[in-house]
């Protein structure tokens, strides 16, 4: 069954305004704006709702196909990280796992970091995608521990310059950060990066190191794939 039903708008305007809002570092207001240089007129108050009716459902869809071609790899490399992020002047931590692809698996968001917050984030991330080959992460203990409680210890990866790859995937995030003037609450927080990577995931083709002839066509194809979700 269709979850558009429901709705008087395409579509595809729903999916239009979901992506320019997820994707792009806009406001909800800047969507609002170029819509209405499309000829579509949305309040910006819609878009909110929108995004956190389909948003969800999107990212779910796009993760559940990406879950099922990976979890066959048997050469799978974590990279593990955590950022600062600040809610209402409180600091917080959002934990990160990327593939060695640069891709993100999973998004978390606690209130620490010690030796409770790690396992339960591994455990999180290992429960949808598998486990894998390798986890590579920083220096901070909690991850020590946290492979000893998972039974990982042999395939922890410990470095100063081994973790760039999670620590270079930080970047989209903090720009899109930026652009929300911060978050407000730890829910709102986790439900957008979940949301997030999932779709900047999916239209990430590595332009720096396509070659145009390549790029286009997977561009022109994710595309496509997007405009195709939750298709009844």
């Amino acid at each position: 069954m269709s979850p558009f039903r429901y709705f008087k708008t395409s579509p595809e305007i729903i999916r239009l305004a979901v992506m320019m809002y997820v994707r792009f570092p806009l406001s909800l207001r800047n969507v609002e704006d170029l819509l209405h240089e499309r000829g579509i007129d949305v309040s910006h108050e819609t878009i909110r709702f929108r995004w956190n009716r389909f948003g969800p459902l999107f990212a779910a869809e796009i993760r559940r196909k990406r879950v099922s071609r990976m979890r066959c790899y048997s050469n799978w490399h974590w990279h593990l990280d955590k950022v600062f992020v600040k809610i209402k002047g409180e600091r917080h931590y959002l934990w990160r796992a990327v593939d060695h692809e640069e891709e993100g698996l999973e998004s978390y968001v606690t209130k620490c970091r010690d030796k409770v917050a790690a396992p339960k984030f591994m455990k999180k991330a290992m429960k949808r995608y598998g486990k894998p080959a390798a986890v590579v992460t920083d220096k901070l203990r909690s991850y020590g521990a946290a492979m000893k409680v998972i039974g990982n210890v042999k395939k922890q990866e410990a470095g100063r310059w081994k973790n760039n790859r999670a620590e270079n995937s930080h970047l989209p995030f903090r720009r899109r950060e930026r652009a929300m003037q911060r978050f407000r609450q730890l829910r709102n927080l986790q439900k957008f990066v979940s949301i997030h990577a999932s779709v900047f995931n999916h239209f990430n083709q590595d332009r720096s190191l396509s070659q145009r002839d390549h790029f286009k066509p997977n561009r022109t194809a994710a595309l496509v794939e997007w405009r195709g979700l939750c298709a009844a």
